[in-house]
C-alpha cells in the first residue's frame, strides 16, 4: 500500500500549478494525497524564493513540518525555488529534510520518494498527454501556466537565475488542457506565467498571445483574465483585444514597480514614465481596470523620486495596487548599487503608498454606490453573515470582495447584485434576482 502525502504550497500561482502537476505525478503512482498533513506519512512543501519575507516563511513552514516527524510524518521534501536557489546552504542548516528537489524536478517525485524508501516506483498508469494536473482551486476557476522562466533580467529580481530563460508553451498544448479543463465546470481561466504578454516570442518568432486569447475564447468558458503582463508589450492590439472579446474579463495585471525614470533604468525596465502613462490612460479610455504592483526603497530612491510615485497613484488611481518593500537580493546588480534604504524608510514608504491606494479605492466604492454589479459567488463570510464573491474586475484572492444578502445562491454561479455600501477595500450589497 503506497504512502499518504500531504502537499503545502507557497508563493505565487504559478507555483500552484507546479504543484497540481506534481499531485498528478503522486496519484499516478498511487500515492494517496491528504489536505491534512499532520496525518501525511510524506510532507512535501513547494517553496518560494522571491524575496527575504518569503525565504522567511518558508524556512518557518519548514521547521514546523520538522515537528511532525517524531509523529505521523516520515519523510520531508522541500522543492520548488527555495532549494533551486540556496541548495547548498539548506542541505547543511535544515538535516531534517529528507530531500531538497529544484523547479525542475517535479516529474520525478515518485521515483525520488521511491529511492528515499529503496524502493523502485512501478506504475502502469501512462500521463495523460493534455492534462496532468489535481486542480486544487474552486470548481468554477482555475489557472492556465502558459509558459516559465524568464527574460527581462530586471536588476532587482532573481526569478531568471532560478527558472531559466523565457520558454513557453505551445498554443495547441495550452489550448488542450484548457479544453479539459472547461469540461471539468471551471468557468474563469486565469492566464499566468513570469511574462504573460511575451507568450510565443520564443518559439513562434513573435509574441501570439492575441492568437492564444482567440482560441481559448472558442472554448466553453465563460472569463479569461490575464495577470502578470509587462508594460512595454501591453499593445494597441492587445488593449482591443481585451475590450472587444466578451471572453474576456476587462481586467488586466500590470506591473510596473516604479514611474520614475531614474529608478526604472536603475532597475533595468524597458519603459518610461510617460510610457506608463500613456500605457494607463489607454486602458482606461477603454474600461480596463488595472491591477498593478509598485516597489518603493529601491536604492538611491529620493523623496523626490518617491513622491512622484505617489503623485502617479493619485493621479491616475489604479483600482487595485500591491506595494511591497525592495529586497536586497544576494547575485542581482542591484544588490551591488550604492544608496541602499534603511527598513524604516522601506516600511514607511510601503504605509504611505497602503494608505493613498486605500483612499483612492473608497471614492471608487462610493462612487458605485447603488449600481448593478454582476457578481461571482465564492464563499460565505460567517463573521458578516453574508456571501462573498467578486466581480469580472477582481482576481480570485488578492482583489475586492463584494459580500452580499441573498435568500439562497449556489457556488460557482453569477448573480447581479445592488451596491448599497462599501467597507475599506470591499463593496456590500443585496443580490436583486
Amino acid at each position: 500500500m503506497k504512502k499518504s502525502v500531504g502537499v503545502i504550497t507557497l508563493g505565487c500561482d504559478k507555483n500552484r500549478v507546479d504543484t497540481e502537476n506534481m499531485l498528478y505525478r503522486l496519484r499516478l503512482g498511487g500515492y494517496d494525497i491528504t489536505n491534512d498533513e499532520r496525518s501525511a506519512q510524506i510532507i512535501i512543501i513547494n517553496t518560494c524564493a522571491f524575496i527575504e519575507a518569503a525565504r522567511k516563511e518558508a524556512i518557518d513552514v519548514i521547521l514546523t513540518a520538522a515537528q511532525c516527524k517524531s509523529e505521523m510524518c516520515e519523510k520531508l521534501i522541500v522543492t520548488g525555488c527555495l532549494p533551486q536557489k540556496h541548495m547548498a546552504e539548506l542541505k547543511e542548516g535544515l538535516p531534517e529534510v529528507d530531500c531538497f528537489l529544484g523547479t525542475n524536478d517535479y516529474e520525478s517525485i515518485c521515483e525520488i520518494i521511491g529511492s528515499l524508501y529503496n524502493e523502485k516506483n512501478i506504475t502502469d498508469k501512462k500521463p495523460n498527454d493534455n492534462f496532468t494536473r489535481i486542480l486544487t482551486t474552486p470548481p468554477h476557476y482555475a489557472y492556465l501556466k502558459i509558459a516559465d522562466g524568464c527574460d527581462n533580467h530586471c536588476t532587482f529580481c532573481t526569478i531568471p537565475s532560478i527558472r531559466g530563460k523565457y520558454r513557453s508553451r505551445t498554443i495547441d498544448s495550452l489550448v488542450a488542457e484548457a479544453e479539459e479543463i472547461a469540461e471539468q465546470g471551471v468557468k474563469e481561466l486565469i492566464l499566468v506565467a513570469q511574462d504573460v504578454t511575451r507568450f510565443g516570442s520564443d518559439i513562434y518568432g513573435e509574441p501570439k498571445l492575441i492568437e492564444l486569447i482567440r482560441r481559448l475564447s472558442a472554448l466553453n468558458l465563460h472569463t479569461l483574465r490575464l495577470m502578470y503582463c509587462y508594460p512595454e508589450l501591453v499593445t494597441d492590439e492587445l488593449i482591443e483585444e481585451i475590450a472587444s472579446n466578451p471572453k474576456v474579463a476587462k481586467y488586466i495585471d500590470v506591473p510596473v514597480q516604479h514611474i520614475d525614470d531614474k529608478i526604472l533604468k536603475l532597475m533595468n525596465r524597458r519603459n518610461s514614465g510617460n510610457d506608463i502613462k500613456t500605457l494607463f490612460k489607454k486602458l482606461r479610455e477603454n474600461g480596463i481596470t488595472v491591477r498593478t504592483t509598485v516597489m518603493v526603497g529601491f536604492p538611491q530612491e529620493t523623496e523626490e523620486c518617491f513622491e512622484n510615485l505617489k503623485a502617479f497613484i493619485a493621479e491616475y488611481k489604479p483600482e487595485h495596487v500591491g506595494v511591497f518593500a525592495y529586497s536586497k537580493e544576494d547575485g542581482t546588480p542591484s544588490a551591488k548599487l550604492k544608496g541602499h534604504l534603511s527598513k524604516r524608510v522601506k516600511a514607511e514608504r510601503v504605509e504611505a503608498i497602503g494608505e493613498l491606494h486605500l483612499k483612492n479605492r473608497m471614492e471608487h466604492n462610493k462612487s458605485i454606490l447603488g449600481k448593478t454589479l454582476e457578481v461571482l459567488y465564492e464563499d460565505i463570510d460567517y463573521d458578516r453573515n453574508m456571501f462573498a464573491g467578486r466581480t469580472e474586475y477582481d482576481a480570485p484572492d488578492i482583489d475586492t470582495k463584494v459580500f452580499f444578502t441573498a435568500d439562497f445562491v449556489e457556488a460557482g454561479e453569477y448573480y447581479k447584485v445592488k451596491i448599497t455600501g462599501y467597507d475599506g477595500y470591499d463593496l456590500l450589497g443585496e443580490k436583486t434576482e
